[in-house]
């Protein structure tokens, strides 16, 4: 069975950081085409925050977490990470990492991946 596990949701103040996980069984990161992580706040779609396409070795950020959000991967450990620095409320929102196999599409497109973890909320105050 395929499973992707996010952890590392919380709460912290304004400024501060966490560190996301997500972790994959019954499926390798490594044979992925794409694997990004995408966010989505009450009342609002659901948006890419950034992705990692394996071909290519390349990295998207959306604009409003660039420079702020890293994304990163251990194939070792089967593992999708989102570290996150200088906070801010506007973050807020459940936190879902996504992987796909096939090749080609928008990373910051939901429907261009097929699994998808359970989520993780992160909550920023003020």
């Amino acid at each position: 069975q395929v499973q992707l596990v996010e952890s590392g949701g919380g709460s912290v103040q304004a400024g501060g950081s966490l560190r996301l996980s997500c972790a994959a069984s019954g499926y390798t990161y490594s044979r992925s085409s794409k694997m990004g992580w995408f966010r989505q706040a009450p009342g609002k779609e659901r948006e890419g925050v950034a992705a990692f396409y394996n071909g290519v070795g390349a990295t998207y950020y959306a604009d409003s977490v660039k420079g702020r959000f890293t994304i990163s991967r251990d194939y070792a450990k089967n593992t999708l990470y989102l570290q996150m620095n200088s906070l801010k409320p506007e973050d807020t929102a459940m936190y879902y990492c996504a992987a796909d196999q096939r090749v080609g599409g928008s990373w910051w497109v939901p429907l261009n991946y097929q699994i998808w973890g359970q989520g993780t909320q992160v909550t920023v105050s003020s």
